[in-house]
């Protein structure tokens, strides 16, 4: 390609007048000046012919740390996901323990409320009970009498702690009595013994009660009424 160029322009030079001689000149060193420039680029384009650069996947440094930064962001990101799942379900745990414990601490509240409320209401019925039979019942009042004590499981005797040794013509077998102490306390009893003590005081009333209540005064006065 560079020597048809050379050729045109020769060809354009050598009809010049020979008074141009000098632009002949001139115009050969031009293109003999670009012949070398283009021979210049040619010969390095045979040196140095132009490769493309290309980048292989799993071979290239920059890419190949690239896919290792991502891939460990993305296991950094699962195990935080992971680790914020494991403590978010621990919450849930502990809450509904929790729950479950103060669910059981009020039931065992309630339930002693309710034991409670009921033992109330049994002993307000039993102390009703008691006020209406002693509001209803009919009592004549006998006096007051000394009191003496006996455990009449000591004597061998089986009749219990129920009953009174009284002087029978005063207080017939059988009879109920109201004997109420000078502190308030009442007991009621039912004469079912009588002895030679009993029938040589009529004013006493012998009461059967274990030794370990029987109290230390020993003997005591109270109000005897008869029942019925």
């Amino acid at each position: 390609m560079a020597s048809n160029h050379s050729q045109k322009v020769e060809a354009i030079a050598d009809h010049a007048d020979a008074d141009n001689d000098s632009s002949h000149v001139n115009a050969k060193s031009i293109v003999l000046s670009n012949e070398a420039k283009v021979e210049q680029a040619n010969a390095h384009s045979l040196i140095n012919p132009k490769k493309e650069i290309t980048f292989t996947v799993g071979t290239n440094d920059i890419a190949e740390a690239a896919h290792q930064i991502a891939d460990q962001k993305a296991a950094a990101a699962k195990a935080a996901e992971e680790q914020a799942a494991a403590e978010q379900a621990a919450a849930e745990q502990a809450a509904a323990e929790q729950a479950a414990a103060e669910k059981a601490q009020q039931e065992a509240q309630q339930a002693a409320q309710n034991a409670a409320a009921a033992s109330a209401a049994s002993a307000a019925s039993a102390s009703s009970s008691a006020a209406t039979t002693a509001s209803t019942e009919t009592t004549t009042n006998k006096g007051t009498f000394k009191l003496s004590f006996y455990d009449p499981s000591v004597l061998g005797s089986g009749l219990g702690y129920g009953g009174v040794a009284a002087n029978l013509s005063v207080f017939p077998k059988g009879t109920r009595l109201k004997i109420t102490l000078s502190d308030g306390t009442v007991w009621y009893r039912t004469v079912n013994d009588t002895g030679s003590f009993a029938a040589g005081n009529p004013n006493q009333l012998d009461v059967a009660m274990p030794n370990s209540q029987i109290p230390s005064a020993g003997v005591l006065t109270a109000t005897v009424e008869v029942v019925g």
